[in-house]
């Protein structure tokens, strides 16, 4: 099985910790060029100095916040003047839980913007180099809430359900000139925001942190939480010759949480 990814260029989005980090490190691993994207410069510059880093390999990073598009779509257009990024990892923190109902409009736009607005501006940048050169994976970090809504994330579970209508969109149109589109679909992962999804459930349960993180764990078959490693293993994979033929999927990486088919 071909996984290997020399002489090829990704840009990985929310890249200074979580998923998106170990995404960026286990492409880097296998021969990729990583070019690291999120807001926080000492946070890339960090991740920049772990990235493993072998023959032609070149690793860079670009300061950009989600919540200001323009400047985004700035920083990537001039990124890709000159250079054809193969892959994509199209990935960012989640919006702010609660029930959809009491949930403010801007909320709405605001997360629109960030997952699906951030999302097309960056396909459109990297898209016409990926054509060129006959290859582009384009993989979409999203949540199991595609196929089956959580409980407390309202906002989250709209915004998701259309990026995943988006993906599933550009897969059919991209899929002829040598382009996937993916999503992979996250489920408990030891991130900074299950951190605070464990705090929030203690709090409205009234038990410690301890017991609501035990609870999650109990809903999942393999009893417990993933590290972002095991998701960045999946991002990999469809980032790879070998997945050449997988195109317009979702694929949760949960453990066996989530009901639906």
């Amino acid at each position: 099985m071909n996984l290997n990814l020399n002489f090829k260029s990704a840009l990985v989005c929310g890249s200074s910790a979580g998923i998106g980090k170990a995404s960026a490190m286990e492409l880097a691993s296998l021969g990729t060029s990583v070019t690291l994207v999120a807001r926080n410069e000492d946070k890339l510059k960090d991740v920049m100095s772990k990235l493993p880093t072998g023959d032609g390999q070149r690793h860079d990073y670009i300061v950009a916040d989600f919540s200001n598009p323009e400047t985004l779509k700035e920083k990537i257009e001039a990124a890709t003047k000159d250079k054809v990024f193969h892959i994509l990892i199209n990935n960012t923190g989640g919006p702010k839980g609660g029930p959809l109902f009491s949930a403010d409009t801007e909320e709405f736009t605001k997360a629109f913007s960030q997952h699906l607005i951030c999302n097309q501006i960056l396909v459109q940048a990297v898209v016409p180099g990926m054509k060129k050169v006959g290859y582009g994976r384009i993989i979409n970090i999203v949540s199991t809430s595609v196929k089956q809504p959580i409980d407390g994330l309202g906002v989250s579970n709209t915004i998701r359900g259309a990026v995943a209508n988006w993906s599933k969109t550009l897969a059919s149109e991209l899929g002829g000139f040598g382009i996937t589109v993916n999503n992979v679909l996250p489920g408990f992962t030891a991130t900074d925001r299950l951190d605070n999804i464990v705090g929030n459930a203690a709090k409205k349960f009234d038990k410690t942190e301890e017991e609501a993180a035990e609870f999650m764990k109990s809903l999942v078959p393999a009893a417990r939480f993933a590290q972002p490693e095991e998701t960045a293993y999946a991002v990999a994979f469809l980032a790879s010759e070998a997945a050449s033929y997988i195109n317009g999927i979702n694929l949760p990486v949960d453990g066996g949480r989530t009901k639906s088919l």
